[in-house]
Formats: structure tokens, sequence, C-alpha cells
């Protein structure tokens, strides 16, 4: 389902905003669209959910004893590690 896009104006650092243009660059897609992309992620990590999040998206296996808030930093943790090394290979 596609839903009606609203217009809002937004302050940005300088340096996010050159990282932005970089990134869309690179994708070959607008600056907009990393921009409601970013959007979409922060509302949905901000989102209240019924069910644990990661055990449905997540294709890691966890072990039976970790909790979902364990699951959760674990999945976190992997995918920090994986932008890290993304930024410092530039």
């Amino acid at each position: 389902m596609h839903m009606a896009k609203k217009r809002t104006m937004v302050y940005a650092d300088e340096e996010d905003l050159a990282i932005i243009k970089e990134a869309a660059k690179r994708y070959g897609v607008s600056e907009a669209e990393i921009i409601r992309n970013a959007i979409h992620r922060a509302a949905m990590s901000s989102r209240i959910w019924e069910e644990p999040f990661f055990t449905r998206t997540s294709k890691r296996l966890t072990p039976r004893d970790e909790t979902p808030r364990e699951a959760k930093k674990a999945v976190w943790d992997e995918q920090y590690e994986k932008y890290r090394q993304m930024r410092d290979e530039r």
C-alpha cells in the first residue's frame, strides 16, 4: 500500500547532508528517497510492537534461552559492526 506523502521541513547538519548526497549518488536514487527511508526507519524503530520485532525479520539463529531484548541487541550490534566496517573502508 502506497501512502500519500506530506511535505515537511527539517534542519540538518551540512556534514549529514553531504553524506546523504554521496549515498544518493552511490545508490542512484534521489536525496529525498534517502531521507524518506531514514524517516521511515526512525518511525518504525520508535513503534510499539505486539511481539518482538526481530523474531520475524532476522535471519540469524538464536539460542533458545536468549531473551527478545538480548536478540534485539545482538542484531543491532551486528548491523552496527557492518556499518562501521563499511564506513571505515571509505
